[in-house]
């Protein structure tokens, strides 16, 4: 289950076993969502998020901010996904301590 960000308590990763589309999922304490992007031509145009069956849901300002930041670094989270599920290389975790 790599890690990819921790930003201010909050938790993005995927689960080592996933499926198309890409998503990350993003947890705090007991709560976990899952957030797909959505590309149309290369473009990301969406991002869905998604309650975890059995999970707690984040807090609307917890979703806010997870939704920034995928925003922000969404390609980097596709280069981690290839990284990680087609190259099979080990990926770093990346604590981001500005606000965004």
């Amino acid at each position: 289950m790599p890690k990819i960000y921790e930003y201010f308590g909050l938790i993005f990763f995927f689960y080592s076993n996933e499926h198309l589309p890409i998503h990350v999922h993003v947890s705090k304490a007991e709560c976990e969502m899952k957030f797909d992007l959505i590309y149309e031509a290369g473009v990301l145009v969406k991002i869905e998020v998604k309650k975890i069956s059995g999970r707690e849901v984040l807090a609307n300002s917890e979703i806010n901010d997870a939704v920034n930041l995928i925003k922000i670094h969404h390609h980097d989270i596709c280069i981690k996904w290839t990284e990680f599920f087609v190259m099979g290389k080990k990926i770093n975790v990346e604590k981001i301590t500005k606000k965004i």
